[in-house]
């Protein structure tokens, strides 16, 4: 059975990833909310050129790391796996690989894509309870439309996060 992508990610009530300037600083640190258990169910990080920069520095945890991107030039990010051509075809092969689920980690435009290539598993959406009024999109336009069913849902009290899990209709 292939790895499922998971696109988990906070998002503001209004639909944003991140703010205007790409800040995140809006998402709340919830005791509730057990974050190594989180990053323990993937083995795989799979994100856009964009969330990659913003994490460049060192992305979380000592995941592996893809990104989908035509202008990086992967010999100058070692330990890094750049897909810049047959997106698809080298996602499929991921997918097939043994291993634990892959985390689509960012961006909304890196979701989007997945999203139409029929690539996207499930949708984990952790609701903040704020609105940012603008930012990174969770679904940029133009997008097709997706059908989801709803696995679970959660109410974090403390913070007012509702976490929800849907996983995409084919």
């Amino acid at each position: 059975m292939p790895r499922r992508i998971r696109y988990q990610v906070a998002a503001s009530l209004d639909g944003y990833i991140a703010g205007p300037g790409g800040e995140y600083d809006w998402i709340p640190r919830d005791p509730d909310i057990d974050f190594e258990a989180m990053f323990a169910e993937f083995d795989v990080l799979l994100m856009g050129r964009k969330t990659y920069e913003t994490y460049a520095s060192g992305p979380p945890t000592g995941h592996r790391v893809v990104v989908l991107s035509r202008t990086l030039r992967p010999e100058e990010h070692p330990g890094v796996t750049v897909l810049a051509d047959h997106v698809a075809e080298g996602v499929e092969a991921l997918r097939r690989e043994e291993g634990k689920d892959i985390w689509l980690f960012g961006g909304g435009e890196t979701f989007r894509s997945l999203l139409g290539l029929g690539l996207v598993d499930q949708v984990e959406v952790a609701v903040v309870p704020v609105l940012l009024g603008g930012g990174v999109s969770l679904l940029p336009s133009p997008a097709g439309r997706a059908t989801l069913e709803l696995r679970s849902h959660r109410l974090h009290p403390e913070s007012g996060i509702v976490t929800l899990r849907y996983d995409v209709r084919s």
